[in-house]
């Protein structure tokens, strides 16, 4: 679909496949890559044929090893050596603006996790809806044993993921674990064997985009990310209820009803591009400051 050097991006049949694309280096994470995997999701969003996204990496070693600590052009891997003061934009970290793009993500995410996830390998993944893994895959939230923190904004994703305890245990020892401690540890919804993995991730996509209205995934997703990290079920009160009322009232509610009464499979008319309620977004996006 573009001209894209460290990614790959294939559509085909309602499914996105992104995947990371340096094998060589273990899939090593850049800020190419990060400006790459950001466009990537600009046009997912924009296409509406698009009904889920796959993420996994190129090879069967790694998902993603983290931070490429060699680039090719010979840069600090971190950042930049000049000094400047905490609110300049270039102090951000490149992690949370891949994040931060995966969060607002319109459809749905799905990670095939086939290899060594690591640093923004594992940071990368928890924006995602659904983290698939290979038994051979490995995670480390490594960042103490490289002397800095954790990034990506992972420090309000992965408690709210695997709850505060874990999160604690795996930043503070950096340790690199086993696809059967993240599952235990909820960082994973299940495990598959390499082969299967994509196929799993495929089958969870294809159960979605033939069953569902994109517009109803679509707030369903910024309804269930945002609306649990508010401080009172009020606030998810207000968007619910304003959400059903403009939403029943729609062509994909009608198709959902009727579908069901004739037991047959749903072909729902609503575009994310333009049907989406009239009061989304209905929060405010904080910026960079």
């Amino acid at each position: 679909m573009a001209d894209y050097t460290q990614i790959l991006l294939d559509v085909a049949d309602g499914v996105a496949t992104l995947t990371l694309n340096r094998p060589h280096k273990m899939n090593a994470y850049t800020r190419t890559m990060m400006t790459e995997i950001i466009d990537a999701f600009d046009r997912t969003d924009a296409d509406d044929s698009v009904r889920a996204v796959i993420v996994t990496g190129a090879g069967d070693r790694a998902f993603c090893a983290g931070a490429d600590l060699t680039p090719d052009d010979g840069a600090r891997p971190f950042s930049d050596p000049t000094e400047v003061p905490l609110n300049d934009v270039k102090v951000r970290d490149g992690g949370g603006y891949c994040t931060l793009r995966i969060f607002n993500s319109k459809k749905p995410v799905i990670g095939a996790i086939n290899g060594a996830a690591v640093g923004i390998g594992a940071t990368m993944q928890l924006p995602m809806d659904f983290r698939l893994a290979s038994t051979s895959a490995r995670f480390g939230f490594v960042f103490a044993r490289r002397g800095i923190v954790p990034e990506a904004a992972s420090s309000w994703f992965l408690p709210r993921i695997v709850g505060m305890s874990q999160a604690l245990e795996w930043c503070m020892t950096g340790r690199v674990f086993g696809a059967e401690e993240a599952l235990a540890g909820g960082l994973v919804r299940s495990l598959h064997a390499p082969e299967d993995l994509l196929p799993a991730a495929h089958a969870l996509a294809r159960e979605i985009a033939d069953n569902t209205s994109a517009v109803s995934v679509a707030m369903t997703r910024a309804m269930l990310w945002r609306n649990s990290a508010t401080p009172h079920p009020m606030h998810a009160h207000r968007v619910d209820s304003r959400a059903i009322y403009q939403l029943s009232r729609g062509a994909d509610a009608k198709e959902g009803v009727a579908s069901f009464l004739e037991k047959r499979a749903p072909a729902y008319p609503g575009r994310v591009s333009s049907d989406m309620p009239g009061f989304y977004p209905w929060w405010e996006e904080p910026g960079w400051e």
